[in-house]
Order: structure tokens, then sequence, then C-alpha cells
């Protein structure tokens, strides 16, 4: 599933917005920020610089309800002073502005307290080749566009039989461009654009409100489905939930929709995270290299993926990454670690470092997908016969000591293999490590995000109802 990522050249002089002085490049604002930081008297320091702009659309009744731009730049820095770091950020990108942002970056930095896990990576341990990324998709979309979209796409859905009103229906383009530099020498530039259409659609019947909405982001246009399509598949959806029911407590086989199931990826990132590890507060803590999930199952983080929405060639950091099985064949591979948690531990940072330069960094994956299995969901509800089909979640609870899982959820109940009435108000819980270990992958995989599965089959869940 890997690929190449396009490498592009940086650009030239840019006029950088809000307060600057001239036109300069922003690898060189970087620069002389980072030569400020010293002589106030930093020991290190990292910057990133970023500028997006755009254009979102909303509309109501079939008229235009806002356009709202933006053009933005921002700043942010952070200082070290031996063990010690700070951050700070701003949108005065002046000379002036910037001097004063380094002083008080490197003041604050001597006044903190040490943190003996932070600090730069060494020059060596930084990507060896082009650093710079190019994600560009579709070119500017104009406003026009994009409410010419909008409105197909409400028109639509209002015009499935039973939809009484669109919630909300909006379209964007947005594009954002970074620059990174820090002063153990690395810098890159990485650029993006994306386009997005979601409506949320209102029904009702004898009083009771439902509503459901469908919603797509993506690089180019053509790579989703039309606006017209859009808007029907929020309408049907919608009409598909009237008349929900509730169920008695039961224990049943759970099916969750691939709309929700990247979810329990989520919940598996948060346990496989390196500050999680180090502070011993994770389910999975100590079973590295062991079986966490049947034999079969694939979890894979690709950062070069052509175009992907989580695409990248380093990491928060300026660290090499990797396509990499955090699941293989299901046994746990590796935690997801930045600099300073694996100093914590005492292991090599991997390149999972979420975005630092000018913060101290998280830790974070690209694009992270379950590999599908051979069933369709329609053959996994025929095996099960009878359950639960889960295509809405409210407010997931997850204990990350002991991994027990609740969550409300509304869908539809399956009987004789076959969907029978939807159903709302119901609660589904069990504990993740006996969760993953019984999961079965179906074969509907989409690659439309940063984390993606397929729909997921899990028996023997508990389901509190009326």
């Amino acid at each position: 599933m890997g690929g190449t990522v396009p490498v592009a050249r940086r650009p030239g002089a840019v006029h950088l917005p809000v307060m600057a002085d001239s036109q300069i490049s922003p690898e060189n604002t970087l620069s002389d920020l980072l030569d400020q930081c010293r002589k106030a008297g930093a020991d290190a320091a990292d910057a990133r610089l970023g500028i997006a702009d755009g254009v979102s659309v909303s509309v109501r009744d079939g008229r235009l309800e806002s356009i709202e731009r933006e053009e933005s730049a921002s700043i942010a820095l952070r200082c070290f002073y031996g063990k010690r770091q700070a951050s700070v950020s701003g949108a005065d990108l002046s000379r002036e502005g910037l001097k004063a942002l380094a002083e008080r970056c490197a003041a604050m930095a001597r006044a903190v307290p040490e943190d003996k896990f932070c600090g730069l990576p060494d020059p060596s341990e930084l990507i060896a080749g082009p650093a710079d990324l190019d994600l560009s998709g579709e070119p500017e979309i104009s406003a026009e566009t994009l409410e010419r979209e909008a409105l197909a796409a409400e028109a639509a859905a209002l015009a499935v039989p039973g939809v009484k009103t669109v919630a909300g229906c909006g379209t964007s383009w947005n594009r954002s461009t970074r620059w990174v530099a820090a002063t153990n020498g690395f810098s890159a530039w990485k650029t993006g654009t994306s386009t997005s259409l979601g409506l949320s659609a209102v029904a009702e019947k004898n009083g009771q409100m439902e509503r459901d909405y469908d919603s797509w982001s993506v690089r180019f246009t053509k790579d989703r489905p039309s606006a017209e399509e859009i808007g029907r598949t929020a309408g049907e959806r919608t009409i598909a939930r009237l008349g929900a029911r509730k169920i008695a407590t039961q224990k049943a086989p759970v099916i969750f929709d691939r709309r929700v199931s990247d979810s329990l990826i989520g919940a598996l990132l948060g346990a496989i995270s390196g500050p999680s590890i180090a502070r011993g507060v994770s389910f999975l803590k100590d079973r590295m290299d062991q079986q966490v999930f049947a034999k079969g199952i694939y979890i894979t983080d690709d950062p070069f993926r052509p175009l992907g929405m989580g695409s990248r060639v380093h990491d928060g950091e300026g660290l090499p990454v990797a396509e990499t099985h955090l699941i293989e064949d299901g046994r746990l591979t590796t935690w997801l670690l930045n600099l300073p948690s694996a100093r914590q531990l005492g292991l090599k940072s991997n390149g999972f470092a979420s975005l630092g330069f000018g913060d101290p960094p998280g830790v974070s994956t690209s694009n992270v997908y379950l590999r599908p299995g051979k069933d369709s969901p329609g053959q996994l509800a025929k095996q099960i016969g009878k359950g639960l089909l889960v295509t809405d979640m409210f407010g997931p609870s997850i204990n990350p000591n002991t991994g027990d899982y609740s969550v409300g959820v509304a869908g539809f109940w399956i009987e004789d293999g076959e969907i029978a009435w939807p159903v709302s108000e119901v609660t589904v819980a069990g504990d993740l490590p006996s969760m993953f270990a019984r999961m079965v992958p179906a074969n509907d995989l989409e690659l439309r995000s940063t984390r993606d599965a397929p729909s997921i089959l899990i028996e023997d869940m508990n389901l509190a109802g009326s």
C-alpha cells in the first residue's frame, strides 16, 4: 500500500502577510529568528512559520448563508537553556516583533524548571534525504463554485422523501504551508491543499426527530462522490433512522460500521503512545511483542501514501519515517515514540513525533489503516444472524489503565442476517484487550483519512438498553 510522496522545490521569496516589513523568504525569516535566539542567550532553538488561506461557504434553504475567507500567518518558537525549554507564538512578523519574540522566549527558558528529557535531535539522527513535501491538490476553488456545490448537495438531500430540513451544509477549500528550522541544521517546507463538502439532514416521524450526515474531505474533487450523491446519501441515511426502537439489555455480536470503526484503531494508538507507556498509564504497557489481536490482523502506518491526508517524509522533530506495521499478524511491534518519551524509556525515537518546531512535540501517526478481511459486512451479518450494527457513536469512555470501554450508540438491529429496524439509546461495553482479540475486519476499507478501518465485527459485547 506504500508509494512515493512527491518532493518539490521550496518556493522562493513570498510576501508574508500580517506586519511583514518586505518580501523576504520564509527560510531567511526563520534563520534570522534562530540567530536572535542565540544572541539572547539560548543554547538551541527551533521554529515554525505557517501561512494559511482558504474560503468556506455555507447555505441554507436554497440560499447562500455565509462566506468566510482566511488569510493568516503565524510563527512559533521554542528555546532551550540547558535542560530547560520554553515556547511562545505570535503573528507579528516584523523584524522588531521577531526580535522581541526571541528575547522573550530565551528569558522564559532560563526561568522554567528543568526537563531532563527535552532537547533537539543530534544532527546524525535527522532525515538524510530531501525533507520538502508538496501535497497540493485542487487549485484554488472560487466561492461561486463552492456555493453551487453546496446548493446542489442541499437540494439532493431535501429531494429525499421524508427529509424535513438540512441542519447545515457547507463546503470549503483550504491551503496551508509551513516552514520549519532548528539550530541543529534541520530545515524543511511542506504545503498542502484540501477541499471538503458535508451536510446534516433532519427527518421527523411521529414527533421523533432523527438526523444523519455525509461528509468528505479530499485533495481533489474527483476523488469524492458528486455533490448530489453526498446530499442524497445524507438524506437516505437520515430516513433509514426513523422509527428507532430501544432494545433489551443483553449480550450480542456488534458490527461497527466503517464510519465509526476507526475509533477502535484510535484507542489502540492511544494505548501504544510513548508518553502513555512512559507514565505507565496504558493497558498495553506490558504487551510488547505479544499477540494482542488475532493472527492475520495488520495495522499499518503508511507515511508515503501519494497525496495522503497525513503523508510526510519526516516526523515532527526532523527524524526519518518509514512504513510500519504497528500490529503484524496480530502482534504488537512498536511504541509510538518521540524523543522525550524515547529518552524516558531508554529507547530510540522511531519517527512518530507530532509537529514540534516551536512547541514541544507530541506523538502522531500519518496514514494508519487496518488491513481489510475477506468477507463483506453483509456476509458478516449473515454469519452472526442476530446482533447490532453501529453507525453512530456518542462520547466513548475508555479507562487507559484497564481498557474498560463503553460508548453510547445508534444503528440498526440485525435479525436473520438482515437489517431489521433502527435502534437508538444503546450503550455498548466491554474491555479493549478482549475486544481486540476478537476483532474481525470486513472487506470494505476506504482510504480517505489519516485513520481508516473497514467495518469490524466483535462478538459477545454487552449491550445496555431498556
